[in-house]
Parts: C-alpha cells; structure tokens; sequence
C-alpha cells in the first residue's frame, strides 16, 4: 500500500522531520513560476539533480542539464570561453550545514561552498513536505537567468 502521509502539524512536533530528511534524495522535477504565473525550467524539463543529507546535520545539493556541451579537448581547466560558459550556466550545486525548523516546515542550507561564489556563506531557507517517499521543497524568488523566480521541486527518496 503507497504511504500517503503528509508534512502535518503532528508530524512537525515530533522532531521526526529531521530523521525523514536524512538520506539520499533523487530529483523528479524542477520548476519556476515567474512573477506572472509562467511556468519556466531552468535547467529543462529534463534536469537531473541529487540532494543529500546526513544525521549529522551536514548536506550538499547537485543539479545539472543533461545535455552540456563536452569541452573539445580533456583538460577540465583548458576549455574555451564559450565551452566553460555552457558548463557553470548548465549546472550548479553547493554544499554545507543544515537544520530543520519543524514548527514553520523549512530546512535552512547554511552554505560553505557553492559554484555561484555568491551565496557561500548565505543561509538558503526551503519550506518543505513529505508524501510517502517524496519531498516537495518549495524556495523562495531568486533572480535566475535575469528573471525572478520561485521554485518547486520534487525529489524521490533513493536511500
């Protein structure tokens, strides 16, 4: 029988919500809606991503196009201009510390490190709910590719 269960009250005072989120998470879908309502994906609607996290309260988060270009040559640091472009524009990920606020339903994701040099440091706050083996995290508007947008995510629980 599919768990339906849902982010509810009870369950975010029973400090169970931590435990839930420790483990390795497999993104389904990705989407943003701009400020008018459109729907846009920033990496496609084939975005491929991973979202870990452990009990001891650290986590780290990839997602990546599908589809980048390869650099012509296999030196990761000698690619041209345009092919180092295509690279960072088509994949982002960061990694740090993180806790749980079951009372309000966010996670915040106190970064040490991330490909946007921007946001090391930063606190990125998510709400967030369980359904059976899925998360929905729900991220406040951000400015992505020079449009503000917020975003929904769907990750599958793979271990």
């Amino acid at each position: 029988m599919k768990d339906t269960r849902v982010f509810t009250e009870e369950r975010r005072s029973s400090g169970k919500a931590k435990d839930e989120l420790v483990g390795t998470w497999r993104l389904v879908s990705w989407e943003s809606r701009r400020s008018g309502g459109e729907i846009v994906y920033p990496y496609g609607r084939d975005v491929i991503g991973i979202l870990n996290y452990d009990a001891a309260g650290n986590m780290s988060v990839q997602f990546m196009r599908p589809d980048r270009p390869v650099f012509s040559i296999s030196d990761p640091q000698k690619g041209t201009p345009t092919e180092t472009k295509a690279a960072f524009d088509g994949f982002i990920a960061y990694f740090g510390t993180y806790e749980v606020n079951e009372k309000e339903g966010t996670v915040t994701h106190r970064l040490r490190g991330c490909s946007f040099p921007n946001w090391v440091g930063s606190d990125q706050i998510r709400f967030f709910e369980f359904s059976g083996n899925r998360l929905t995290v729900r991220a406040p508007s951000i400015q992505f590719g020079g449009i503000t947008v917020s975003s929904l995510l769907i990750w599958e629980r793979m271990a």
